[in-house]
């Protein structure tokens, strides 16, 4: 097939999300930082895995562009301490170009222990130093904001001594007070931090909140008159993690998490792939994606999980269709030897850019077009009418799409 690459190919697409006017997400940057390892593995319902697993998502990461990545909190107990060893120690031996941090509390105990992976492998590592600042929480928990600012002040000047970089984290910050936030972010710039991480720890906000939020937080960096990075981690248990992320971004955060599929506490985080996706598109991300649906598998089968049938990009059922309108028209695209047609046709992801390919199936839905593509597709004469005819008929008496081998029951194996 050939690529089409002229001009009619934007002919053909009439982009209501590029009119004039438009956000240019082009004209900006951003940074990855995958969760996958820590925040992801919180989940309930997964495994822990074993780390040769961790160390072969740690190159996909890599494979796809992604810029940091997460390796633990070594704080938790021997066996967190041990992964984040053996992940530190395979960027270091290996050279890979992706930075890490690892996750602690705002006390020393949690802070210490990456010090010390830091020291023993040679990796600059940056910790995450994240502490409740919503009142809720700090109702739940009897904390004042004295206690906050004085735990603050303490666990970054002492991870900033040991030589770690700093990402300042409030927990909750989407329901945390203005005063609360500006008075903890102060502290921790001034301590020695140089990146702070808006969180929406319970996926509270909506995209008009995320603009607010990270609006003040661009105003708080800029009076501090330091050179401090803004970081966005949201989760979705609004299913409002993408947009959020999207909203982050067109705000000017630097950089944005997520994990594979989204896994994460309870119903888990922006979805990594799905924004690797999403950022290819809107032209702020031109690493290949073809390692992408290896990546989503690794992570479901490493964790212990099932990738949803309907799951956008890496779902079974994402390039693949049995309704007779949808099939005809990518038939009739491959049947005129334009793979840019066939990727865009009926679909709003190109199936290529993740090294994919359109599928027709045969289902009750389905019209005789998409019954011979399937023939000849499988070795049979497509051109055969008692066949089709055959084939046809079983759909039509179905209640779901034909497998190989019911259609083979009801006409043989091709001659």
């Amino acid at each position: 097939m050939n690529t089409r690459e002229h001009a009619d190919s934007h002919d053909l697409i009439h982009d209501w999300n590029r009119l004039p006017g438009s956000f240019i997400y082009a004209d900006l940057t951003v940074e990855l930082d995958d969760e996958t390892l820590r925040d992801g593995l919180q989940n309930p319902s997964v495994v822990d895995p074993p780390i040769d697993r961790k160390i072969e998502l740690l190159h996909l990461m890599v494979d796809l562009g992604i810029h940091s990545a997460d390796i633990g909190l070594p704080g938790a107990g021997p066996r967190a301490r041990e992964s984040c060893l053996a992940l530190a120690t395979e960027i270091v031996d290996n050279d890979l170009p992706i930075s890490a941090n690892c996750a602690a509390r705002t006390v020393a105990a949690d802070i210490e222990p990456i010090a010390r992976l830091s020291q023993s492998t040679g990796l600059r590592l940056e910790v995450g130093a994240f502490i409740g600042s919503s009142p809720i929480r700090k109702y739940a928990e009897g904390w004042d904001d004295e206690k906050l600012l004085r735990s603050t002040q303490e666990a970054v000047r002492f991870a900033v001594s040991e030589g770690l970089d700093v990402m300042y984290v409030t927990e909750d910050t989407t329901r945390s007070q203005p005063e609360t936030l500006r008075s903890l972010y102060t502290a921790a710039i001034e301590a020695g931090a140089r990146r702070i991480c808006l969180a929406d720890t319970v996926g509270h906000a909506t995209p008009f909140g995320v603009r607010q939020l990270v609006r003040f937080a661009r105003e708080l960096v800029a009076t501090s008159g330091e050179d401090v990075k803004i970081d966005w981690h949201g989760h979705r248990d609004r299913g409002l993690g993408m947009p959020n992320a999207l909203a982050a971004i067109e705000e000017g955060v630097d950089r944005v998490h997520g994990t594979a599929l989204g896994i994460g506490e309870r119903v888990g985080n922006t979805e990594m792939d799905l924004l690797l996706v999403n950022l290819r598109l809107l032209g702020m991300h031109d690493h290949d994606l073809v390692s992408l649906p290896r990546y989503c598998r690794l992570a479901a089968e490493m964790c212990g999980l099932e990738i949803p049938h309907a799951y956008p990009v890496v779902g079974r059922d994402a390039f693949r269709t049995g309704t007779g309108v949808h099939a005809s028209a990518i038939i009739k695209a491959i049947e005129m030897g334009d793979e840019w047609l066939v990727d865009w046709v009926y679909s709003g992801v190109p199936a290529s850019m993740v090294g994919c390919e359109q599928t027709i199936e045969v289902s009750p839905v389905s019209g005789m077009s998409n019954v011979r593509f399937w023939l000849a597709s499988h070795g049979y004469d497509a051109s055969n009418e008692d066949l089709a005819r055959s084939v046809f008929d079983l759909a039509k008496r179905s209640d779901h799409t034909l497998t190989v081998d019911e259609i083979r029951a009801e006409i043989g194996p091709p001659a």
